[in-house]
């Protein structure tokens, strides 16, 4: 953070140099001082403004993302609620902060002790570390208060106020009130494991500069304050809901039409065309199986595993939302 800052300040500072010299070559008596100190001068003037005013843009929504307080909640932690709880956080949260295996990828089994550096592993560690966060009671997990950690599934939002730039671009933020609190109360049920290294997000001061200018895409609109998820049952409008929980949506898009690419992850394809010449059965196949009908396996890239995990009544609402027109 201190490191992001000192940054912003050098180029703040070299842009006034360089503004500086610009205006004495434009002012020297002779011709080509006023023609190579000019344009040279002004050159790196302009590259400079354009540094710190992206910089800076990154940086502020980073540390001043001008967040609300987290609110005075406590959850009960009821035993409905904690099933409710263990089935979400199995279908999405296990992808990411599983305990890293010995390929360096999540294993999606427990614990939930994170340490999986998502940067790194997909080849944009350049713009800093964004380590997958230890989700038991022996992390970060133990000083946050239930509160605090519903503005985080909420808003993206830690408690030193700081936005965390991987999970502001998922799609929890639109769960529901009562699945949001049904993940915190079953988390807080987990036995503690020690975290044995840094978890979290450190952007670095190139990381904030494409940040500012949108590099990484179009962060999405706030979410209402309070929500509600719709009915169960097998309906696209429920469907879209499991979508979002089984965090579909935040690979495949909005709308599940696909997403393009941004200068940090490919495009991802959009999977209605071939949805919609499956039938129910073979939707559900297909995804308990990681194969799709022609016999072609999903890429790596693709998280069916957990997808597999749902119940024959989520995946028949998600078939039911993939194969209704887009709206």
């Amino acid at each position: 953070m201190i490191g992001n800052f000192l940054w912003l300040a050098l180029f703040v500072a070299l842009a006034v140099l360089f503004g500086w010299l610009t205006w004495r070559a434009i002012g020297a008596r002779r011709l080509w001082v006023k023609l190579a100190g000019g344009i040279g001068a002004g050159l790196l003037t302009v590259l400079c403004v354009v540094i710190a005013f992206f910089g800076g843009q990154g940086v502020a929504a980073t540390y001043f993302p001008g967040a609300a307080p987290a609110p005075d909640l406590t959850i009960a932690g009821a035993p409905e609620q904690v099933a409710r709880g263990e089935y979400l956080v199995n279908l999405s949260c296990i992808g990411c902060h599983s305990a890293p295996g010995p390929d360096g990828n999540p294993t999606g089994e427990h614990p939930l002790s994170g340490g999986w550096n998502i940067a790194q592993a997909e080849g944009f560690g350049f713009i800093g570390d964004m380590v997958a966060e230890n989700l038991t009671p022996g992390g970060k997990l133990a000083t946050y208060s239930d509160g605090e950690l519903f503005r985080v599934l909420r808003h993206s939002i830690n408690n030193e106020g700081h936005e965390l730039g991987f999970m502001s671009f998922m799609p929890y933020r639109e769960l529901s009130d009562a699945d949001t609190e049904a993940i915190i109360a079953y988390l807080r049920t987990l036995d503690p494991v020690p975290t044995t290294g840094f978890t979290g997000d450190n952007l670095n001061f190139l990381g904030a500069v494409m940040a500012g200018a949108g590099m990484f895409g179009a962060p999405p609109a706030p979410p209402p304050a309070s929500i509600t998820a719709p009915p169960e049952g097998v309906t696209a409008e429920y469907g879209r809901y499991v979508a979002t929980y089984g965090e579909c949506r935040g690979c495949h898009g909005p709308d599940m039409t696909g997403a393009p690419a941004t200068s940090v992850s490919p495009s991802i394809p959009n999977p209605r065309p071939l949805v919609s010449t499956l039938s129910q059965e073979q939707f559900v196949a297909m995804m308990r199986g990681g194969v799709k009908p022609d016999g072609v396996a999903f890429p790596e890239t693709m998280p069916w595993e957990n997808a597999a995990k749902m119940t024959d009544a989520d995946l028949a609402a998600l078939y039911a939302y993939l194969t209704a027109p887009v709206e």
